[in-house]
């Protein structure tokens, strides 16, 4: 059943009781409703879960010190020789597709 109260939404869900009895210490404590904690729990647990967490961190670290190193050292003329060249085919490639097309 869902109820509609000033922009709020009424929902029905199952909470084990020392999830229950956390929630509310923590309203009697910070002298805030229930639904209150609830929503704002919510809200940082979302904004936290978007962040990486410390294991993502490190294995996306362990990955760069992996392949920083093998990177080829070049040049900036090296580069953007090679960035025309690839620019050149991708044109060509366009180029042949489109007469192909138009026929």
């Amino acid at each position: 059943m869902v109820v509609w109260l000033l922009g709020m939404v009424k929902v029905t869900f199952t909470l084990d009781v020392d999830t229950v009895a956390r929630l509310r210490r923590t309203a009697t404590r910070l002298s805030k409703p229930q639904s209150q904690v609830v929503r704002e729990a919510i809200r940082d647990y979302d904004e936290r879960s978007a962040k990486l967490t410390e294991e993502e961190r490190r294995r996306l670290l362990e990955a760069f010190d992996r392949l920083v190193p093998a990177m080829p050292k070049r040049g900036a003329r090296e580069v953007e020789a090679e960035i025309r060249e690839v620019r050149a085919v991708r044109r060509a490639s366009s180029l042949r597709r489109a007469r192909v097309l138009n026929r």
